[in-house]
This record gives structure tokens, sequence and C-alpha cells, in this order.
């Protein structure tokens, strides 16, 4: 019988690092593929004044040759928006330079080419900035923001943490104890679960909170940094535990929490992200009351809905330090009303605007804005993305950097989408270990 425990147990451990593994990789860096469709605009940093005009260069590859005698179809126009210029090329030496026009207001630009070769669609873009720094919120801040979240806060504190740890020995190394951690959360009987790495040695220790990504899956713990000599903290948003079979996470997605991020959009008391946003200072309340906490430093650290409640955290958090924020979701959300793009997850663009655009949901949405947190920052952090995000527009994402009066660090890989170069993680991560650990050798 322990032989077979033992086995379902290394199975299970198995499986979920390959869960693990194959979202990095869907968030990750895209791979090479059979026809490249390389598109760059002639300003070799992405940017140009408003009124300045935009050419863009276009070159289809294959076997690291240009492909003679093919046909693109190039459109151009605001990101995430209709196309105000369309064309088919035809390229007789693969490669062309189109004139993508201007903006008359700060804002991103985007050429797209797409090439059918042998049946199968092949697409490559650029967007370039017109004065970013200039980009101001379409989205304003309520009267009352910031007394409806210190009465959420409020609430929050009267709730006890009833802590759980649970051992995960498969996960520990000869460094770090790895747990499942849960705490209350929100309600009297509602659970934020996570996973939560603690270095072995006695001692007071930094931490860094590391908040999701969209969607729903099992958590693995952050060992390799705890093994550093920082604390780290997993969180996941849901309230379900982190550590089932990947089915159940899958099931999810397609079923209760499918769209989970529209859900009771009507209303502000009740909007999903309420007990999200609340979920982050419990970790960061479940952070001040660990024994090995050093009772000072606590950075938070997240990309895409991460980058958002990284933002968010920081903002309604005084005990937090120090934030990295990536590609920042949930941001500027009402750029749709008003003819640009909006933030992750869309909800007032084409097709969803058709349910959400209301008075009680355009409301709602001011009161979850990353923008309207990002007012209230008061501490350093570090900020990075592409301007060819196609998920979290970087027209939204400058929303929030130009928001920010607090002090600031922009680091762009232009020419990436909704992922990450290596390079960026490294400056990053590198980022955050020397204002956590700023007396460390690193390697």
């Amino acid at each position: 019988m322990k032989c077979i425990l033992k086995s379902s147990s290394l199975l299970w451990s198995l499986l979920l690092c390959l869960f693990c593994l194959y979202a990095e990789m869907i968030s990750a860096q895209p791979p090479r593929t059979l026809i490249t469709v390389v598109v760059a605009p002639d300003h070799a940093d992405w940017t140009y004044k408003t009124g300045e005009k935009a050419m863009f260069s276009i070159t289809v590859l294959k076997d690291g040759n240009t492909l003679k005698n093919c046909k693109v179809d190039v459109q151009v126009g605001p990101e995430k928006m209709d196309a105000t210029w369309t064309e088919k090329l035809s390229m007789a030496d693969g490669k062309a330079t189109i004139d993508g026009g201007t903006m008359k207001s700060p804002g991103f630009l985007r050429c797209i080419a797409t090439i059918n070769f042998e049946g199968k669609l092949y697409r490559g873009l650029a967007t370039v900035g017109f004065d970013p720094y200039q980009i101001k919120p379409t989205t304003d801040m309520p009267s009352d923001f910031t007394a409806f979240w210190d009465k959420a806060k409020s609430e929050l504190s009267k709730l006890p943490l009833e802590t759980k740890l649970t051992l995960m020995p498969e996960r520990c190394t000869e460094k770090v104890n790895t747990y499942q951690f849960s705490v209350q959360n929100f309600r009297p009987g509602s659970r934020l679960y996570g996973m939560i790495c603690i270095p072995k040695r006695p001692g007071k220790y930094p931490a860094e909170l590391i908040v999701p990504g969209a969607g729903i899956r099992p958590l693995n713990g952050y060992v390799t940094l705890a093994e550093k000599g920082i604390i780290t903290v997993e969180m996941a948003i849901h309230g379900i535990p982190v550590t089932m079979d990947p089915m159940v996470y899958n099931n999810l997605y397609d079923g209760a929490l499918n769209e989970y991020y529209s859900a009771n959009l009507d209303n502000k008391d009740h909007y999903y992200y309420k007990r999200v946003y609340m979920g982050c200072v419990r970790a960061v309340d479940l952070i001040c009351s660990l024994p090995e906490f050093d009772g000072e430093n606590i950075g938070v650290f997240g990309g895409s809905q991460g980058g958002a409640l990284s933002v968010v955290t920081a903002a309604l958090d005084s005990r937090v330090k120090y934030l990295v924020c990536l590609f920042p979701a949930l941001s500027d959300l009402t750029g749709y009303l008003h003819n640009r793009a909006g933030g992750w997850p869309h909800l007032f663009n084409k097709e969803n605007g058709v349910f959400n655009n209301t008075e009680a949901r355009i409301q709602t949405s001011k009161y979850y804005d990353v923008v309207n947190f990002a007012k209230l920052l008061k501490v350093p952090g570090i900020y990075s993305w592409g301007f060819n995000d196609e998920t979290c527009p970087p027209t939204t994402t400058y929303a929030v950097y130009n928001a920010v009066t607090a002090k600031k660090e922009l680091l762009l890989a232009r020419d990436s989408g909704h992922f990450g170069y290596p390079e960026q993680w490294d400056v990053l991560n590198k980022w955050m270990i020397e204002k956590l650990l700023p007396n460390s050798i690193k390697k």
C-alpha cells in the first residue's frame, strides 16, 4: 500500500510540474515558425512625435531568406481598434516599405502584416508610440474611492486570519520548507490559498508576494528565490486549494469560473475583484504574522493580472515597500468608450460593450481600475512591457505609468508582446532582490 501511495505521489508531482511548465510556456516568448513576418518602424526607439509620419518596413522570411513573389495583407490603425488603412501588397523580393501615417494625439499605432503560405496564416506586427508619456487616462477616480477601500480594509481587519499551513515534503529542499497555506479572507469561512516557501535556517527574512496572472491553475512555490533568503508567498485568487489535479482547474475555467472577471460588475460591493484585492491585503497580513519575517521588507511582483495586483497591493497596503509590475491588466478599462484601446479584460470593447456599457458597470470599473490605484502609490517600482502587447495594450499601461508620482523606472522590450524575454525577467528579479537583500552577494 505504501508503495502505491508513493507512486501516486510521484505521478501527481510529475503531472503538476508538466502542467506548470505548460502554463509558463503558453505565456512565454512565442516559438519560431517556418515563415517569419518582420514588421519594423523607421525609428529605432519605436517612438514619434504627434503629427510625425511613421514608416514601416515589412520583410517575409523563409529559411532565413526573403520569400520571393509573396502577397501580404497589411492593415494599419490605432491598436485594438478598426484599421484605418488596408492594402494587399505584392512583394516581388519579399520586402516592402509603407507609409503608416501619423496620430494627432498621444497613443499607439499598429501595423499588422499577414501572409497565407500553403494554407496557413503567418503574421507579424509593429506598434509605435506617439508621445506615449503624454497619454492621459480616460477613467476618473470616484470621490469616495479612498473611503470605499478604507472601509473594505477595516472590515477585513476584523476577520481572524485563521492561518493553516500544510507542509509539502516533496517540494521542500535542504534549505527551504514549502507549505500550502490558507487564510480566512473577505467574509467568514471564505479562504485564500497559495504556496509559501520559508528558509529553514533560523533568522529573520524579507518577503516577496507573487501575485498571479489571469486564469485558474495549481501553484508550485518559488523555492529558488527562498533559497536566496527571501520568504516567498505565491497566492491564488479564487478561494480554492492550489495542489489539486490540473483537470479540476481546467473544468473550473470552462465552467463555474468562466469569465470570472466580469462577475457582478453591476455592483461595486459585489464585483469579483473586491474579494481578490482584499486577498492581496490578506496575503500581506499573513507575511506580517510569520515569526521568520523581518518585520519591514515586503515586495510584490506580478505580470498581467498580476501586474495589476502588484500596483493595487502596494497602493492599498503601506507595509509593501517595493513593486515590480509587468504589463498590468485592468488598466484604463473605459478606453473603448473614448475610441481607443482599453485594458484587459476588455470589458467595454465592441463585443463585450453590448452587455457592459451601462452606467452601473462603468461606475463599478472605476473603483477597480489600476490607474486610480497608481495615483496613490508612494513606494518605488519598476515597470515593464512591450509595444506589441495585444492583451494589455501599451496605451493602457502608459496610462498607469504616467499616473504614478512615486519613484519609478520603466524597462521596455519594445518588440515584445504579452510575454517577457529572459533578459527582462533577469533585470526585474535582480531589481527586487537588490531591494530586499541589499547586502547579499548576487551571482
